[in-house]
């Protein structure tokens, strides 16, 4: 099963609930570069909402994959979902942004990233 794919009736939520990653495609070893992942347009109220963002990254060759970056929960309502992280990467890799909702569960997303 490729869980990254939508199907019926998720297909048509796809475009509001795929987490969007943006970062460069390239960065310098150990330079800091900021990661920012965002949802929607979504829905904020108590009944329907984003309710998390967890960011990771795949490090191209390590063996103990992956390592959790950054995890933010949200408040419906008050707080939108949209998270910023500054990162140092040692060696290229896959940046997996994970976003909850209460109603319409898990999605994700991936970008590659390299490193010179």
């Amino acid at each position: 099963m490729d869980y990254d794919m939508a199907a019926g009736e998720a297909l048509g939520k796809r475009e509001s609930h795929t987490p969007k990653i943006d970062a460069p495609e390239k960065v310098k070893a150990g330079e800091a570069f900021e990661i920012t992942v965002s949802v929607g347009p979504h829905p904020n109220t108590v009944e329907h909402s984003i309710r998390s963002i967890e960011i990771y990254f795949y490090e191209d060759g390590r063996a103990f994959n992956p390592l959790k970056l950054a995890r933010l929960e949200f408040a419906p309502v008050i707080s939108e979902p949209l998270a910023t992280i500054t990162v140092k990467l040692p060696k290229k890799g896959v940046i997996h942004a994970l976003e909850y909702c209460n109603l319409h569960g898990l999605w994700s997303n991936k970008k590659e990233i390299a490193v010179e």
